[in-house]
């Protein structure tokens, strides 16, 4: 097959036909490890670490025993590590579990403007591919950056349209970016990476149908995402021909999966190796929607401010962003008793109600008694939601709570920007505090130091292949 020389640059016109596809491939391929600042390197460690303590807790749970016993069934031994398991697999079911995994509390990281988790298939799909190919940490490293890069801005260019449609941008817009990843560690052209994310646009998947009865779809999402996008580079490096236009096509990503919305296309290759999106790429404070941390914040800052009981309370109305509506609100009755954890991770209702009576959102918040407390669903069921015509939704996922007390008082706080954006970030002190509680809860203390010391040291000449191996012992 006669290779697909680009014939755009990072700035090109997004208009031409193929054009952000090759934009993109340009960044994949040329950019070197020198060329990312070194706090953007810094940062990618801690994010890593993020997800791999999300991931070790994740693995203590039902869901997680059962997805890996399912994928067993299909999947076989290989050299890439099970995070939290004492298994190693081929890289693709690797990918595809590891994601499930790092995403399987909510926990994670999010793009804000994008509305999208990129660590988690990202990190995996680096993971894999660099085992794969052979490659030194500082190469894996390399290629994650890109893939959050690329991923991020994919993801913006639809402004939270992915959403509305009923697609996660989770699972479709990380699938062409863990093809660039993936391709830059498998030593794929230009061209090569471009053919690649034609291929990923058949793959990418992942709707948001789990909102309606708390399935556990949405924790496989990511890892789909990220084998995906092994399969797709190695397909397009043995010379399989993908889309051209695989986003601003006719029937290309944006039109296909969001309609006739108004796209920023050149969104998707503004500031390419110049404003770095993982630096605007939100960790957690709270193991639930992001879309609700605004009102999470202003709930926990009542609790904290305001001496009242909770059993006067007589209602709370909450205040979000229109299109966070069908998400995180609707149906309301449904949203007001939750069936399970993931459903609650996902209800404005029960969080705030949570924030109100415990002054906090953590994941001992989520477990079965709590699910069942009846003065939490008591007060879940008199919170109601309204359109904020303020918020700063989706560069900043906005929230307001007003409380009316039975004496009359009505208690109300504003929360514009959200604890964990880039104007107000987790810091790298307090990811390294959150891993150690997440990751604590499947290993020793000494484990975990040890872990967190191999993790944050990982941009280096260590070959990947080791790195990994060393990984996998902590289980």
């Amino acid at each position: 097959m006669a290779d697909l020389q680009p014939d755009a640059t990072p700035d090109a016109r997004t208009t031409q036909p193929g054009a952000i596809a090759r934009a993109l491939a340009h960044f994949a391929h040329s950019t070197t490890p020198g060329a990312i600042p070194p706090e953007v390197r810094n940062r990618a460690l801690h994010h890593i670490l993020d997800a791999v303590g999300i991931a070790l807790a994740v693995s203590r749970f039902d869901y997680a025993a059962r997805a890996v016993r399912g994928l067993a069934g299909v999947s076989g031994p290989g050299d890439v590590p099970v995070l939290g398991f004492p298994l190693a697999w081929s890289a693709r079911d690797a990918a595809t579990i590891n994601g499930l995994l790092c995403h399987g509390l909510d926990f994670d990281d999010t793009h804000l403007e994008g509305i999208i988790h990129p660590t988690v298939a990202q990190f995996p799909a680096a993971l894999s591919a660099a085992v794969m190919a052979g490659t030194t940490t500082r190469e894996m490293v390399t290629a994650y950056i890109i893939g959050v890069e690329t991923a991020d801005r994919i993801a913006a260019v639809a402004k939270g349209g992915f959403h509305r449609a009923g697609f996660h941008p989770t699972g479709v817009c990380n699938t062409p970016a863990a093809a660039l990843a993936a391709g830059r560690l498998l030593g794929l052209s230009e061209g090569e990476l471009a053919h690649a994310q034609g291929i990923a646009l058949s793959m990418a998947s992942g709707v948001l149908e789990f909102l309606e009865d708390g399935a556990w779809t949405k924790r496989l999402h990511p890892g789909w995402a990220a084998s995906s996008g092994i399969v797709a580079a190695s397909m397009a490096k043995a010379g399989y021909v993908g889309a051209t236009s695989p986003y601003s096509g006719r029937f290309g990503l944006y039109r296909s999966y969001v309609g006739g919305e108004a796209f920023d296309f050149g969104r998707a290759t503004r500031g390419l190796g110049t404003e770095w999106e993982l630096l605007n790429t939100a960790i957690k404070p709270y193991p639930a929607c992001h879309l609700a941390h605004g009102c999470i914040d202003a709930a926990i800052a009542i609790h904290a401010e305001e001496g009242f009981d909770p059993a006067d309370i007589v209602s709370v109305e909450t205040f979000v962003a229109a299109d966070t509506v069908p998400t995180i609100c609707e149906p309301l009755e449904a949203k007001r008793r939750p069936k399970n954890s993931y459903d609650a991770q996902f209800s404005i209702p029960y969080l705030v109600a949570t924030a109100l009576v415990r002054g906090r959102v953590s994941i001992a918040d989520l477990d079965e008694g709590s699910l069942r407390d009846p003065g939490l669903l008591g007060l879940a069921g008199k919170v109601g939601y309204a359109h904020d015509p303020r918020s700063g939704y989706p560069k900043h996922y906005s929230g307001e709570v007003i409380v009316a007390l039975s004496d009359g008082r009505r208690i109300g706080r504003r929360q514009q920007v959200n604890s964990g954006a880039p104007e107000r970030p987790v810091t790298d002190a307090e990811i390294v505090r959150k891993f150690e509680g997440n990751a604590s809860t499947a290993l020793s203390s000494g484990q975990v130091e040890e872990l967190k010391a191999l993790i944050l040291s990982a941009d280096g000449d260590k070959p990947a292949r080791d790195w990994a191996a060393a990984l996998g012992r902590f289980h």
